[in-house]
């Protein structure tokens, strides 16, 4: 997950060109934002979930559960306070906790966040206060 500014065509773009191997199928709503993609060599098929048979949660229920699970998350960890300065600190710790969810070893859990640790340049309290610059950050393998 990733914090982008807005959700116009630019900044879509920019997020999905980063994250996003090229041919790939991309499942979206109407929103115009997403028109391009089939330009950008993307499989781009639309589901209008106002207009469909099925509820969102039935025609995207990914994008429904990590939607869902992450606003209970801000609201009851974060008491709903949260400030858009640290949202990808938020983010990157919400998508830890996600992928791990299911783990039955918390040993390997503990491991993984020691490795990213690890691999992962210091964060100092200038970084903490005045917000991280994440996209300088680069993990390795």
């Amino acid at each position: 997950m990733r914090y982008i500014p807005n959700a116009s065509s630019n900044s879509l773009k920019s997020f999905i060109g980063d994250m996003i191997q090229p041919g790939s199928t991309i499942r979206t709503d109407g929103w115009s934002g997403y028109n391009d993609l089939k330009t950008l060599d993307y499989n781009h098929e639309v589901t209008i979930v106002s207009t469909s048979e099925d509820q969102a949660h039935v025609s995207m229920p990914g994008v429904h559960n990590i939607a869902a699970l992450l606003k209970r998350w801000i609201l009851g960890t974060h008491q709903g306070a949260f400030s858009t300065y640290h949202l990808q600190a938020y983010l990157e710790e919400f998508t830890f906790r996600f992928n791990r969810r299911l783990s039955k070893n918390r040993r390997l859990v503990f491991r993984r966040l020691l490795e990213q640790a690890v691999a992962t340049s210091p964060v100092t309290e200038k970084d903490v206060t005045y917000g991280y610059d994440w996209e300088e950050e680069e993990l390795t393998d």
